[in-house]
């Protein structure tokens, strides 16, 4: 499960990267998007990796080893709604570059 998880944290990033050094500012900003992702994967991954474990601490077993860390799950869940304000905001922003340079290009030119 480790490895499957840090395959996917690498290609997300190595995919991410890529895309952000495009010239064209939508593949930037899908690039900045899975970068996030990665970005929510890894941490989400330093809770540990449990299965079917509650993330409270019940009164009969106070082992912290059987649960799982909740404040990464709240992190993770802050940082998609951030991020998917943050896209939503970056698309309207380069809408507007596109019609007042007529181009879709990071730097302007064709």
């Amino acid at each position: 499960m480790e490895l499957v998880l840090s395959l996917a944290i690498g290609v997300l990033t190595a995919s991410g990267v890529y895309l952000v050094l495009r010239p064209r500012t939508f593949q930037v900003i899908i690039g900045l998007s899975l970068i996030s992702y990665a970005v929510n994967l890894f941490i989400f991954s330093m809770g540990r990796l449990r299965i079917d474990a509650a993330p409270i601490i019940d009164h009969g077993n106070t082992d912290p080893a059987s649960y799982t860390d909740p404040v990464p799950q709240a992190l993770v869940l802050t940082a998609i709604v951030i991020g998917f304000a943050m896209t939503a905001l970056f698309l309207v922003v380069m809408l507007a570059a596109r019609g007042f340079t007529g181009t879709d290009h990071v730097d302007g030119r064709d």
